[in-house]
């Protein structure tokens, strides 16, 4: 049980114990986490169950203050965790503003939003190799199951000066609690901002929040009005600002989807009283060639929805590419965006750039039981490409995923997050853990038996209409 905010949590907990694997076999153990939850008497205005009390959970402060100052403690963001688990059990969505006042939200939003906008597109994460016990722990698609994060910062240990966090994006969407998750991830972010690193996933999009839930979820919370549309377009700005990439110790390069384009640029013919005008070629014009970290650094993240088409193509590649065993570099016909790469991309990848592994996500158990050839997500994560370089490795931070399943038979799949002990970061220890089941009842914000699985198939007409 977390800290209540009478008596928060003195102390990061220690790392748990476990094995180190340097193979595609899965964890010999797994952690199991269960909540008592009360069953649901009623329905308020949207048709979301209105939770019974539950006796096992002390009622906390509320509502939440922002500081003055805008200084956060680790009172403050244990608190703000806390509370969000207590609500989740005892309130209405519609009551969230009772616990979170939009002046507070406004508060954490905006700081959050200044800190990730400064940040370059890649971020470089340089932990201190020499110091004892230092580490990075990389958390896949969280995908708004706030009890499983709750229960992965208690598992893995808080951050603090000797452990890192770098969060591979998917906040939001799919899951009930996607506000509430990534707001307490940004409150982790202004706590400890040079500990904390928060990565854009495929989901912080326009499209798919209006998609996948997320959008309806944020307005049936505070208010189909000016208050619930005043807060979306705050989650939305401050997605523009999340970068698309780190590399760890100069060794690890971890971004949502994976790999990206080179965008070759040619000087055309000058027209008259221009000097030096160039030209970017459409992405069938050339062969597809692997990007550089030079091009990374300059592409434009700041977009409601990435592109697919024209010069801009490098933030989709990252956020919506996956690999594949098949030779080469090709479109990502499938999704309609990003890129499939094999093998032989992974490695010259990792050469090029002196690394050893890339982590990647945005592939869930619903996707990969459609990806002939790569290994399932039952355990959380996937070796898909060992090469003499280095590997690549898919991490999945959701059990349990999707929450509304409309297959006969739940998935069942568990969650994994990533440790990289110093002092090289490069030998990966894998941590598997089931879902914090049973969840509160509530009821989903998206057609989850009708909408496009796996983000598949991606409605093109759409996602110009919301840019």
């Amino acid at each position: 049980m977390l800290a209540q905010p009478d008596s928060p949590k003195p102390s990061p907990p220690p790392p748990p114990e476990s094995t180190e694997l340097t193979t595609t076999e899965p964890p010999s153990s797994t952690t199991t986490t269960s909540a008592s939850v009360s069953a649901a008497t009623s329905s308020d205005e949207t048709g979301n169950p209105s939770p019974s009390p539950d006796p096992s959970q002390n009622r906390p402060q509320i509502p939440i203050t922002w500081p003055s100052g805008g200084t956060l403690t680790l009172d403050w963001v244990t608190n703000l965790m806390s509370t969000f688990d207590w609500s989740s059990r005892n309130l209405r969505p519609s009551e969230l503003p009772t616990v979170l006042p939009l002046e507070a939200f406004d508060g954490l939003i905006l700081t959050a939003s200044k800190i990730l906008h400064k940040e370059p597109n890649c971020v470089p994460i340089e932990p201190d190799k020499d110091a004892v016990g230092a580490s990075v722990v990389v958390v896949g698609d969280v995908h708004g199951q706030l009890h499983d994060v709750l229960y992965l910062l208690k598992d893995s240990g808080y951050p603090c000066e000797n452990r890192f966090y770098v969060f591979n994006g998917d906040y939001v969407d799919r899951g009930a609690w996607g506000l509430e998750t990534f707001l307490l991830l940004l409150a982790w972010k202004v706590f400890m901002p040079h500990r904390v690193f928060l990565l854009r996933g495929n989901h912080e999009s326009k499209y798919c929040t209006s998609v996948y839930g997320f959008e309806k979820e944020v307005l049936a919370k505070y208010g189909d009005n000016n208050k619930g549309k005043h807060v979306y377009r705050k989650c939305l700005g401050c997605f523009e600002g999340l970068p698309l990439a780190s590399i760890i110790a100069g060794r690890v390069y971890t971004a949502h989807g994976g790999v990206f384009r080179n965008i070759p640029a040619t000087p055309s013919k000058r027209a008259k009283g221009k000097k030096n005008r160039k030209v970017i070629l459409s992405a069938e014009s050339v062969p597809l060639s692997l990007g550089s970290l030079e091009e990374l650094s300059k592409a434009r993240r700041t977009v409601l929805n990435p592109p697919w088409e024209g010069p801009n193509l490098i933030p989709g590649d990252v956020l919506w590419s996956d690999p594949s065993m098949k030779p080469g570099l090709s479109p990502n016909n499938e999704r309609g965006i990003g890129l499939l790469w094999g093998p032989d991309c992974t490695e010259d990848f990792l050469k090029k750039f002196g690394l050893k592994l890339i982590i990647r996500s945005h592939e869930g158990p619903d996707a990969r039981e459609k990806r002939p050839g790569l290994g399932g997500m039952d355990e959380g994560y996937t070796i898909d490409h060992v090469v003499p370089s280095g590997k690549l490795i898919t991490v999945f931070s959701a059990p349990d995923y999707p929450q509304f399943q409309a297959t006969e038979e739940r998935y069942k799949n568990k969650g994994a997050y990533i440790v990289l002990n110093s002092p090289n970061f490069d030998t990966p220890i894998f941590h598997s853990f089931e879902a914090s089941i049973p969840r509160p009842k509530v009821n989903p914000y998206y057609d989850f038996e009708d909408v496009i699985d796996s983000d598949e198939e991606l409605d093109l007409t759409k996602m110009v209409e919301s840019s």
